[in-house]
């Protein structure tokens, strides 16, 4: 039987041929909230996601970004948990920043991960106790020693609100791009030295990524310090999230609640 691993890495690269054949196409567009878009290759990606996975897994719970929740899946032991197109209005506006973002929780904890970059390619693995990979080379959080060195990936949006506008001169570079998930595989990767986020985070955002991060040898918690569960009824986490190599989440999280 197909590992649970290589299971989503095939849902991810099906998703990922789906959502390129949208991309820079025509599509509809809707809002389903207030900057909260939605496309056609949204809803396209998370069914060929839910088909692949719940095929062969049917016994497994099933919670996506783009399917209407249902409360079975809190009586799970494993549930898929799904962002088929994270960074939707980056692929709306043709910037690669977006990822499809495949999970699998047991019992709160994500023990795999699966972020996909069909425009790059680049495919960011991870199974709990096994180690993290970017296209199949390990891969492991790193962190400068100082604070003002470190790179600090965040939100586009919270930057154009000027959230991170007291922060200007305490890091290195505050570098906003799109796609939480995507974000945190390249800090998994070592590329930059935190993610952090200052407004709450669905698990369908994270979740993926979380493990990701864990098996590169960083943690993800949120502002007040706390670890992250999943397949919890209230998904939202709140009040932000941190994620990196531990001594650079240490710093940053003294830093970011020194108001």
């Amino acid at each position: 039987m197909i590992t649970h691993l290589n299971l989503a890495v095939t849902a991810a690269k099906q998703a990922g041929k789906v959502i390129l054949e949208y991309y820079k196409a025509d599509y509809e567009i809707r809002d389903k909230s207030y900057h909260n878009p939605v496309t056609t290759a949204d809803h396209a990606a998370n069914d060929s996601i839910n088909k692949t996975l719940t095929e062969a897994r049917p016994e497994f719970g099933w919670f996506s970004e783009e399917t209407a929740d249902s409360p079975e899946r809190l009586d799970k032991e494993f549930v898929w948990i799904v962002d088929p197109l994270d960074g939707t209005k980056e692929f709306i506006e043709g910037v690669p920043n977006f990822v499809v973002s495949i999970a699998l929780v047991k019992n709160e904890e994500p023990v795999v991960g699966v972020l996909y970059n069909p425009v790059t390619e680049e495919l960011f693995t991870a199974e709990k106790g096994k180690g993290a990979f970017l296209n199949g080379e390990s891969i492991y959080c790193a962190a400068k020693n100082n604070i003002e060195e470190m790179v600090i990936l965040n939100s586009r949006s919270e930057t154009r609100r000027g959230l991170w506008n007291a922060y200007k001169n305490t890091f290195g570079e505050l570098r906003p791009i799109g796609s939480v998930a995507y974000k945190l595989g390249i800090t998994a990767a070592g590329n930059v030295d935190v993610f952090a986020s200052l407004r709450p985070k669905n698990e369908w955002d994270i979740c993926a990524g979380h493990c990701i991060i864990s098996e590169a040898g960083g943690v993800l918690i949120d502002l007040n310090g706390k670890p992250v569960k999943y397949n919890q009824r209230k998904t939202l986490i709140t009040p932000g999230l941190v994620a990196g190599h531990p001594e650079a989440v240490e710093k940053t999280l003294k830093t970011l609640t020194i108001e």
